[in-house]
């Protein structure tokens, strides 16, 4: 009976998730009382969903509860232990939901502690002992508890599957292998399982070859990532400087224009008031003399009028010229009209100037992987159209635009010089990115890209004559492809209509021959190093169009 009563003692004092006498315990705010590394455990499983749980009234609690040694309790199973009862008897080490069963207890099983892939069973430690006590068990092959033993007894034939069928991709027992997969490729389970695990070990081998490469990729990226934010940092501080300065000096040139325009102003004013009160003494001077000559002339002593009229009559010499000469009420319009040019000039190099900066930004482009598949179809290419006009600066002078730019035909009169040499005109576009257009052609016609700085005269000025520039030569009969002075033959269909697609960054410039399919005619594999521009060169009678695209 003290026994009895000893035992149902140590029962209060076990952890309900090991089942054994509590280690460290802690007791959660429900009241009951785990190891702390078995709630710990348990609580890291239920991370996910935020709450945690007591396994046994199923309380919920968030946040996760802060566990703290109840050194009472743990002073209680010390003493407990020094009993002399270091393990709970076996009738106290129960299964629980989540243990496997011994299959020989009978009423309440308890946990088991090997399961025998022989006997296909599993014990608990006072079942399991004729395996080592027994040498009939020497042979039987004992392994941690599993709840799947029944899976490797043939579901038919109620025998063990020691077979593989290769042919079947199954385990089978050896009836099946007399049976319905007779004449199959057969090996016995063990053999399979030795390949197979070969191949396992080579998978995670690959498996960790490629997380190490991948860990090294995120370390590439993570230094490209502060390369990048470096650079844009820098590049923003140094642009913030640089502005900084141009509208110190403009404000400084404002500042000089404004004190050269007001101390201007005050010589100019200070000369007109000085003249003017000259004027002004002047009129009162004569004011005075033509007094003097009316109040003689009233004089009716003729000898009186004749001893003054000497001394009065004479005029003093004016000091001024007789008349002042005015220059047109311009005066400062025309520092306006300098400070006007000066800021349309502005304007023009802001404009152009930003042309460049903004492309140099947008040409800034990590490769993280190999470049966009090219379109297989032309509603895929229309995804990236671009509407082309004609450049009228780089026209040649016998070249003619049409159709707001987008058309250029030949002309026996001149126009304003720009190619000289050559019937050839530029777009008013760069093109970077991904791109496409299409060119509508009759005659003789070169449908071409360059870059900006192509030369305009000379025989190197022509499109494909040169590294500058890519051409497709199209003529009624027949394609050819020129670059740098190379001269590439081309077959293809002939259309009236030609394709272009450009991937910049890829280097990839294509043409293809357009009707109701499209063909490749040449492709180019390349590094573009600036802005690309899509150009034509006309020959007599012949006419190049950009076509508009939707």
């Amino acid at each position: 009976m003290a026994q009895q009563n000893n035992q149902l003692d140590r029962a209060k004092f076990c952890c309900s998730v090991c089942l054994d006498l509590l280690k460290d315990p802690v007791t959660i705010p429900c009241g009951h009382s785990y190891c702390m590394n078995c709630i710990q455990s348990y609580w890291d499983k239920e991370d996910e969903k935020k709450t945690h749980s007591c396994p046994q009234c199923r309380q919920s609690f968030t946040p996760r509860p802060v566990l703290v040694k109840n050194t009472m309790l743990a002073d209680l199973v010390e003493e407990l232990k020094k009993t002399g009862l270091q393990a709970a008897p076996a009738d106290l080490c129960y299964a629980g939901p989540e243990d496997v069963a011994c299959d020989v207890c009978t009423g309440r099983k308890l946990r088991a502690a090997k399961s025998c892939l022989v006997c296909f069973a599993s014990y608990c430690e006072k079942h399991l002992q004729p395996h080592f006590e027994s040498s009939t068990f020497k042979k039987h092959k004992l392994v941690e508890p599993s709840e799947k033993l029944q899976e490797n007894i043939c579901s038919r034939h109620n025998e063990v599957m020691k077979i593989f069928c290769r042919t079947d991709q199954q385990c089978i027992c050896y009836l099946c292998s007399m049976d319905e997969h007779k004449g199959h490729d057969t090996v016995s389970a063990a053999a399979e399982r030795t390949e197979r695990q070969r191949e396992l070990e080579g998978s995670r081998h690959n498996i960790q070859q490629r997380i190490q490469d991948r860990e090294e990729d995120v370390k590439l990226l993570q230094q490209e990532v502060e390369a990048i934010n470096g650079s844009a940092d820098k590049a923003v501080e140094h642009s913030e400087k640089i502005f900084t300065q141009l509208i110190r000096l403009m404000e400084e040139r404002r500042s000089d224009v404004k004190q050269q325009v007001r101390s201007q102003q005050e010589t100019e004013v200070s000369r007109v008031k000085e003249l003017q009160e000259k004027l002004e003494q002047e009129i009162t001077e004569l004011k005075r003399k033509d007094a003097e000559l009316k109040k003689l002339s009233h004089t009716e002593d003729h000898n009186q009028f004749l001893h003054n009229y000497p001394s009065l009559s004479a005029l003093s010499e004016s000091t001024h010229s007789s008349s002042i000469k005015i220059r047109p009420l311009k005066y400062f319009e025309d520092v306006t009209a300098a400070v006007s040019e000066l800021r349309d000039k502005l304007q023009d190099v802001l404009r152009e100037t930003w042309t460049n900066i903004s492309l140099t930004v947008t040409q800034v482009d990590v490769l993280l992987s190999n470049p966009q598949p090219e379109p297989k179809t032309r509603a895929g290419f229309l995804r990236y159209s671009r509407e082309i006009t004609l450049d009228p600066n780089t026209v040649n002078t016998y070249l003619l635009l049409s159709d707001g730019n987008r058309k250029v035909r030949n002309m026996s009169q001149q126009q304003p010089e720009r190619f000289t040499s050559y019937l050839q005109v530029l777009s008013r576009e760069s093109l970077t990115g991904r791109c496409y257009w299409e060119v509508e052609w009759r005659g003789d016609v070169y449908v071409a890209v360059a870059y900006k700085n192509i030369n305009r005269a000379g025989d190197e000025s022509l499109f494909g004559r040169n590294y500058k520039s890519w051409s497709l030569i199209c003529v009624n009969h027949s394609y050819n492809f020129h670059h740098n002075k190379v001269k590439t033959p081309v077959s293809g269909p002939r259309s009236s209509r030609v394709g272009v697609y450009l991937d910049h960054s890829a280097g990839i410039l294509s043409f293809y021959s357009v009707s109701e399919t499209m063909t490749l005619l040449h492709r180019v594999q390349t590094t573009f190093t600036q802005p690309l521009y899509a150009g034509v060169w006309v020959y007599s009678d012949s006419t190049a169009e950009f076509s508009k695209l939707k």
